[in-house]
């Protein structure tokens, strides 16, 4: 019977939706299994679990920092553009079918540590140690230099506003700086408090989280200015951000802050008659020690577009989506092989995206190098909606 399981194994797992299934459940391997039947319903769960999640064809060579989808999708096909530490950005086609199509390449002298999309999906814009902002034409497949600072480029952003269209690229020289392409020169700068770490863009608001914990808020309305200082409500060191908006009025109305230590600020930039607050999450109890808890970084965090919930991909190779309103957990990933490094959604919801790798939280000598980064694309549209919807 172990045979017949083992001949059977061998033929499932050379299925394109079941490749990555020991990633996602370690119980799918071979050794797990001692009869056919154990085998049998153990694969009819795992199915269950990994239907609709395709991998990306493609791997680099070395680990990614992020990954954004397009933000407007066509009626067959949904664009993904990736970038990572080995300085290359790729771009693929992701059909309705699920089939992703490698589509192109483009390359930088440094580690790429942000990229964008602009408003109509035809030029992409990466953000370099090198100090460049580069735009990529997707057409031409040619890029060049659109913006530079004194110190590594963290984060760049697309703002399209109905009396103009810039991009904002924030730095480790602590600027930030708004650029139109016809000029070489920035229109305008704005001096942080400290380096730029993580940032986001939902107009007429942005929001860039700085290095000593600093939130800087700025009105994109007319002549960008900075707003009121926010305090950040939490005590460690900043990794994500992101902002929420009303979901009748449909305008910015606070944001969601994640730290290295395992926790989430909900804040309200707009006065409001809910209640600021914090949860902890992407912690796990320590298997020898039952009283204390191992502690993981919140790498990434994403609004969905629709539902509004709220999804963090952690350094425990987790990720959860939460209902900040009812302040519950809506739902739980099964465990990666890797941390999460990064996580989106494509522009209606439908498909959720996120990556796997090293994050070198441990330090360089837990990196294992026969562990390779991965993207995986899932079908979300009913797992991330509210329980109370």
């Amino acid at each position: 019977m172990l045979t017949k399981a083992n001949a059977k194994f061998e033929n499932i797992e050379n299925q394109p939706i079941l490749t990555e299934a020991t990633i996602l459940d370690p119980r799918f391997k071979k050794k797990a299994f001692d009869n056919l039947y154990t085998y049998q319903k153990t694969y009819e769960k795992i199915k269950q679990k990994v239907a609709g999640i395709i991998r990306l064809n493609q791997n680099p060579a070395e680990n990614e920092k992020n990954e954004k989808t397009i933000p407007t999708d066509s009626e067959n096909a949904t664009s993904e553009i990736w970038q990572h530490f080995d300085s290359q950005v790729r771009c693929w086609e992701v059909e309705q079918s699920g089939k992703t199509i490698p589509k192109a390449i483009q390359s930088m002298t440094m580690p790429i540590l942000d990229a964008c999309w602009n408003d109509d999906g035809t030029h992409v814009f990466m953000a370099s140690c090198d100090k460049q902002v580069k735009c990529w034409d997707l057409g031409s497949n040619q890029a060049m230099q659109v913006a530079a600072h004194d110190a590594p480029v963290k984060t760049c952003h697309w703002i399209k506003a109905s009396t103009y269209a810039c991009l904002m690229t924030g730095s480790w020289d602590k600027t930030l700086k708004f650029w139109d392409l016809r000029s070489s020169n920035p229109i305008m700068t704005i001096v942080l408090p400290e380096r730029a770490y993580c940032a986001d863009v939902e107009y007429p608001l942005a929001v860039i989280g700085t290095a000593s914990r600093g939130i800087v808020t700025i009105n994109l309305e007319g002549n960008p200015r900075v707003l009121k200082p926010v305090e950040s409500p939490l005590k460690y060191q900043h990794r994500c951000i992101g902002i929420f908006r009303d979901k009748k009025k449909q305008t910015p109305l606070g944001i969601a802050l994640g730290s290295i230590e395992g926790r989430v600020a909900i804040h309200h930039i707009e006065p409001c008659t809910k209640d600021n607050f914090t949860f902890k999450c992407h912690r796990q109890t320590n298997t020898t020690t039952i009283t204390v808890q191992d502690i993981y970084a919140v790498n990434d965090l994403k609004f969905h577009p629709i539902y509004g919930t709220l999804v963090t991909a952690g350094s425990d190779a987790i990720f959860s989506c939460w209902d900040k309103d009812e302040r519950s957990k809506v739902k739980m990933s099964d465990k990666y092989d890797q941390p999460i490094t990064k996580c989106c959604f494509n522009s209606n919801g439908q498909i959720f995206a996120h990556s796997i790798g090293y994050d070198w939280s441990k330090g360089h000598e837990f990196n294992n190098p026969a562990k390779k980064p991965k993207i995986f694309l899932r079908s979300c549209y009913e797992d991330f909606k509210p329980k109370k919807n």
